[in-house]
C-alpha cells in the first residue's frame, strides 16, 4: 500500500470521527411558551362546541360576498408579497443548509515566463494546472445546524403570515361590503325621504298659495326636504370612496360594484367558539408569533458557537505539469490537511453577542405573549358586540316602527287641523334617524359576526392542511380554490 494511500486512509478517518462527534449543539433548545388561558370567555353567547373548520364567509349566503372573497384571494397584492415571503424563506433554508456539507470548487490555470521567486530566471518555465479544491467547516459546535433551524422556523412563521393575511383579507373584503351595502341603504333611504318631502312641500305651497297656512310652515317644509337633500350627495360620496377601497382589496382598478342584495334580513347562524385553548393552535399570528420566537432561540445558539474554534478540512485534487502534453500522465497532485481558528481576545465581542440574541429572543417571547392577550381580547370584544347590538337592534327595530307609526299619524292630525306642522315635522326627523340609524346598526351587527370569526382564527385551514404543517419545507398551495370561479361582479 502506498504512503499516500494510508495518508487518504488517516485523513478520511478522522473525518469521519469529526463527523460522528458532531451531535453538539450549543445553545438552548426551543421549549412552546406556556401561557395562561381563561377556563370560558367572560361573554358567553355562542355555544362553547368544538370550532369547525369553514369557510365563515359562505355563512351568509351572499354569492356576490362569495365572489367578491374568491377574487381578493387571487389577486390580491398584499396576499401576493406573503405569498413571494415564503418562497424567499424556503430559498434562505437551502442557502442556510448548504453550510453544513463541502464545498467542492474548480481551479483551473496557465502560467508562462522566466520569473521565479521574485528573481529572474535564465529559462523559460510554463506551468499548467487542473485542481478541485475543497473546504468543509465541521460543524462541532452545531452553529450552522441552528441556524438551519432557525431558517426552518422563519419559513413556518412566513406560512402563518401568509394564513394571517388571508384571514385579514376576508375579513377586510366582507366588513367592505357589507358597509357598501350599508350606504346604499342609507342612499335609498335618503332617496326616498327626499321624495315624500318634496311631496309635502307641494302640498303645503299649494295650502299658503290658498292662505290657509302660513309662510313659517312653508320654510318648515322646505329646510325638511333640504336636510333630505344633502344627504343624497353626503352618501354618494361614501359609496364612491368604499367601493375604491373594495378595489384596492380585489387587487383591481376603481370599478362600480353591482350590489344586488339589500342590507337585512337575518344573521348568519351562530358557530361554536371552542375552548379558549383552541386559540393557541387556530389563530396564525399566534402560531407566527411562536415560530419566530424558536427561530430567536435557535439564534442564540448560532452565537454560541461563535465562541468557539472552527474546525476546517481542507483538500485538493488535480493535476499539473511543465508540459501541457504530459497533464494527464505525470501531473497528479494531492493535499489534505486541517485547520482550526477560534478567538483568543476579542474584549468580550462574542460574549455580548449572545447576550443581544438572547434579549431579542427575549423580546419575542413578549410579542407572543402579547399576541395572545390581543387574541383573547378580540375574542371576548366579538362576543360583547354581537350580544349589545343584537338587543340595540331590537330596539331600533321599534323605534323605528313607531316613529313611521307616529308619523303617518301626525300627518292625518295635521291635515284635519288637530295639530301643527311642527308635530310632523318632529315626527319626520324622528322616522328618518331611525331608518339611518337601523341601517347603521345592522351593518355593524354583521360585522361584529365578522370580527368573531377572524378573532378565532376560524376558516383558514382545514384538517388536511393542519395535518401537512409537519413538514416546514414542503411545497405550499397557496393558490387553493376557496370557491368556484368568480363570475364579473365589477363594472
Amino acid at each position: 500500500m502506498t504512503s499516500c494511500t494510508k495518508t487518504c486512509q488517516r485523513w478520511i478517518i478522522l473525518a469521519i470521527g469529526l463527523i460522528l462527534f458532531t451531535g453538539c449543539a450549543v445553545g438552548p433548545d426551543f421549549k412552546e411558551p406556556v401561557v395562561a388561558t381563561p377556563e370560558s370567555y367572560r361573554t358567553q353567547v355562542m355555544p362553547s362546541d368544538a370550532v369547525t373548520d369553514l369557510k365563515w364567509w359562505a355563512l351568509f349566503d351572499d354569492p356576490l360576498l362569495y365572489d367578491l372573497v374568491t377574487i381578493a384571494l387571487e389577486n390580491n397584492r398584499d396576499l401576493k408579497i406573503a405569498v413571494s415571503r415564503i418562497e424567499q424563506a424556503r430559498a434562505t433554508v437551502g442557502f442556510t443548509r448548504a453550510d453544513q456539507y463541502p464545498r467542492l470548487d474548480g481551479d483551473a490555470g496557465a502560467r508562462v515566463g522566466n520569473v521565479n521567486g521574485g528573481s529572474r530566471s535564465p529559462d523559460t518555465q510554463s506551468t499548467v494546472y487542473l485542481s478541485a479544491p475543497l473546504n468543509w467547516e465541521i460543524d462541532f459546535w452545531g452553529k450552522f445546524k441552528r441556524a438551519t433551524e432557525a431558517a426552518r422556523a422563519d419559513l413556518m412563521a412566513s406560512e402563518y403570515g401568509l394564513k394571517a393575511v388571508q384571514l385579514a383579507l376576508i375579513s377586510d373584503v366582507v366588513t367592505t361590503y357589507y358597509q357598501l351595502l350599508d350606504f346604499h341603504r342609507r342612499l335609498a333611504i335618503s332617496e326616498s325621504t327626499l321624495a315624500s318631502r318634496i311631496k309635502s312641500l307641494t302640498i303645503i305651497q299649494q295650502r299658503f298659495d290658498k292662505g290657509i297656512i302660513s309662510e313659517l310652515d312653508v320654510n318648515q317644509a322646505q329646510i325638511q326636504k333640504e336636510i333630505a337633500a344633502g344627504a343624497i350627495p353626503l352618501f354618494q360620496r361614501s359609496i364612491a370612496k368604499t367601493e375604491n377601497g373594495l378595489a384596492v382589496l380585489l387587487g383591481r382598478l376603481p370599478e362600480t360594484v353591482r350590489i344586488k342584495k339589500n342590507l337585512g334580513g337575518t344573521a348568519p347562524p351562530d358557530i361554536p367558539v371552542g375552548l379558549p385553548s383552541d386559540i393557541l393552535v387556530r389563530r396564525p399570528d399566534i402560531l407566527q408569533a411562536s415560530y419566530l420566537l424558536k427561530a430567536q432561540t435557535e439564534r442564540i445558539g448560532v452565537a454560541e458557537a461563535l465562541r468557539f474554534p472552527a474546525i476546517s478540512l481542507t483538500g485538493t485534487l488535480g493535476v499539473a505539469s511543465t508540459d501541457l502534453g504530459a497533464i494527464t500522465t505525470e501531473g497528479g497532485v494531492w493535499s489534505i490537511g486541517g485547520r482550526l481558528l477560534g478567538p483568543i481576545v476579542d474584549f468580550g465581542k462574542n460574549k455580548q453577542r449572545v447576550v443581544v440574541e438572547e434579549q431579542k429572543t427575549q423580546q419575542a417571547l413578549y410579542q407572543y405573549e402579547n399576541t395572545v392577550l390581543i387574541a383573547f381580547r378580540e375574542v371576548d370584544d366579538a362576543l360583547v358586540e354581537i350580544a349589545t347590538y343584537r338587543n340595540e337592534l331590537a330596539a331600533v327595530d321599534r323605534q323605528q316602527k313607531a316613529a313611521k307609526n307616529a308619523n303617518g299619524l301626525s300627518k292625518e292630525r295635521y291635515d284635519k287641523g288637530v295639530s301643527s306642522y311642527l308635530e310632523v315635522l318632529d315626527t319626520e326627523r324622528t322616522l328618518f334617524s331611525a331608518e339611518l340609524q337601523q341601517s347603521d346598526l345592522q351593518q355593524q351587527y354583521r360585522n361584529a359576526y365578522v370580527n368573531l370569526y377572524k378573532a378565532l382564527g376560524g376558516g383558514w385551514v382545514n384538517k388536511e392542511e393542519r395535518n401537512e404543517q409537519t413538514d416546514p419545507e414542503r411545497p405550499m398551495n397557496v393558490t387553493t380554490q376557496l370557491a368556484p370561479k368568480a363570475s364579473n361582479v365589477i363594472e
